[in-house]
């Protein structure tokens, strides 16, 4: 398998480490250090699916996933503003800074905010719970759609279809007044949705020029700035495991496309009949290579890195 330049080391990080540092939260998949205004995001190569965390790490999926969100950060800086700061683990503040080989491409020195409690998500396809909705009820998170649609087939007009931000769980979904009570105004609610919208617009259209589908994603966003007011993109962006991804050249209405995330780690726990609890199960190495070759794929495709 080859190696994405950048992209070292490639031995598996599966949980970070940095004594001098305050850990402030340790998450399915990524380790947040606190560095006084601003954070340090570590994206491990732990995997989670189905909501529970697996023993076996996919190597260089944090690499890539934090490299494709610095990517997106730099191409969308001009439709909002991000909290990306650098990759360059030499300007971290210390301790960080000493550890380069830990944190080289796989983490990210960004922005301190307050984070809005819900997730932002964009559908351009009728897939995944959109699908099962629309199948029910001709609707999506209250929005109806026109009857007919197929699954995964693309809709007129990408939708707003937000969730809730859950700590623990699964996201819910949220209906427009439900969601406005969330973020606590009206004139939030609407500067969420045209953010969202807008960068999902730009990023499809990019991504499709480079053989990539993305039927849809989700943002985060958190507030900044001397009032606490001002919005700005946070978290991670159009990543794989952010967003559902397919390659164009497979792409039918009618049908579930394959993506490029850890889709082969779900159809191998669904096929040994895993109930989708904790503990879960082993994976074999050939599952575990080719989920890594579908990371490194996706970002080569993106962004115009060559695989060595």
């Amino acid at each position: 398998m080859g190696k994405l330049k950048e992209l070292n080391p490639i031995e598996p990080v599966y949980q970070t480490d940095i004594p001098e540092a305050k850990l402030l939260s340790r998450g399915k998949v990524r380790d947040l250090y606190d560095a006084g205004d601003k954070i340090v995001f570590v994206a491990t190569d732990r995997l989670s699916a189905f909501d529970v965390v697996f023993d076996d790490p996919i190597p260089q999926k944090g690499a890539v996933l934090n490299q494709i969100s610095a990517f997106w950060f730099g191409k969308t800086k001009d439709i909002v503003e991000n909290h990306f700061i650098s990759t360059d683990v030499s300007t971290y503040p210390k301790p960080f800074s000493d550890y380069p080989d830990l944190l080289k491409a796989r983490s990210s020195l960004v922005k301190k905010t307050r984070p809005i409690k819900l997730e932002c998500v964009v559908r351009g396809y009728l897939s995944g719970s959109g699908w099962s909705s629309y199948r029910d009820s001709g609707e999506v998170c209250g929005i109806k759609l026109r009857p007919g649609l197929k699954e995964s087939e693309r809709l007129d007009e990408p939708i707003f279809t937000p969730t809730t931000k859950a700590d623990a769980g699964h996201d819910e979904p949220v209906n427009e007044s439900n969601a406005k009570e969330i973020v606590g105004s009206t004139e939030t609610f609407e500067t969420l949705k045209e953010y969202s919208i807008k960068l999902y617009k730009y990023a499809s259209d990019y991504a499709a020029k480079r053989g990539i589908i993305i039927a849809d994603t989700k943002f985060e966003f958190g507030c900044i700035g001397g009032d606490g007011n001002k919005i700005i993109l946070i978290d991670e962006a159009l990543t794989p495991d952010s967003s559902r991804f397919w390659p164009a050249e497979l792409y039918a209405p009618g049908y579930n496309p394959p993506s490029y995330d850890k889709q082969m780690v779900r159809d191998y726990v669904s096929s040994i009949g895993w109930n989708k609890k904790p503990p879960a199960p082993r994976l074999p190495q050939n599952v575990i290579d080719r989920t890594t070759q579908k990371y490194l794929e996706a970002y080569e495709k993106l962004t115009g890195q060559k695989i060595e």
